[in-house]
């Protein structure tokens, strides 16, 4: 079968014609389906779902302003209404997420545009379910590439692990796992001078050095460019 490569163009005027293109690309071996999150008050995009092949890529353009998250389903399978369900990134089980985030544990791609650069980061804050990287074209200023390309299924503590048949096919982050503060940053350890990396999250940082690993891994994580697209590569 030919690779398809879409282009689709969603201009919002309301937010002006100032935009990033977005380019998804599936690098694994199956198909995945990404899921689109907006950030409050910014609109959605390609209606928060869809199929994407093995080797296929899909162009999406932003407006400016725009905020909000990208994330890898797996093993998904839904019916010609659109409703099923994905063992990894699930959002409500069906095709269009339409504003919903993914179950955790998966891993995210996250971004802020115009404000007044672009921030973007890969965050494993909510576990990590397949290999993410963002790569940016055509900025001005830092615009690195942040890479999470190590199979985290492969090195997940076993209290971490989430099971199908047999087989680790996510990752859950420690506050997922064990709800606890010090894992989650909460009540007394709410604070970056008292919610420190764990021995779960150092785990995490190993496999994914320029990845969040826990909330407060602000000064490796989050990254800046003015101007760019941004190639989100699965896989």
């Amino acid at each position: 079968m030919a690779l398809r490569h879409l282009h689709l163009l969603l201009v919002f005027c309301v937010f002006g014609v100032d935009a990033a293109v977005f380019t998804l690309n599936n690098g694994c071996g199956e198909s995945i389906w990404p899921g689109i999150q907006p950030g409050s008050g910014t609109p959605q995009l390609m209606d928060g779902g869809f199929e994407l092949r093995p080797g296929e890529s899909v162009d999406i353009t932003a407006p400016e302003g725009w905020s909000g998250r990208f994330w890898g389903r797996r093993r998904c399978s839904f019916d010609d209404s659109g409703k099923g369900s994905c063992v990894t990134g699930d959002c409500g089980g069906v095709l269009k997420c339409a504003g919903a985030g993914g179950a955790p544990p998966a891993t995210l791609a996250e971004f802020t545009l115009d404000s007044p650069v672009d921030f973007y980061d890969v965050s494993l804050v909510d576990g990590y379910n397949m290999p993410v990287s963002i790569l940016p074209s055509g900025g001005s200023g830092e615009c690195k590439t942040v890479r999470c390309v190590s199979d985290l299924n492969q090195h997940c503590p076993k209290d971490l692990q989430v099971l199908r048949d047999g087989r680790v096919v996510a990752c859950n982050s420690a506050c997922m796992a064990f709800n606890k503060p010090e894992y989650c940053c909460s009540g007394a350890f709410s604070t970056p001078d008292t919610c420190k990396p764990t021995e779960y999250s150092k785990v995490f940082k190993a496999s994914c050095p320029t990845s969040y690993s826990y909330a407060y891994d602000d000064p490796t994580s989050t990254f800046t460019c003015k101007g760019a697209n941004y190639l989100i590569r699965f896989c």
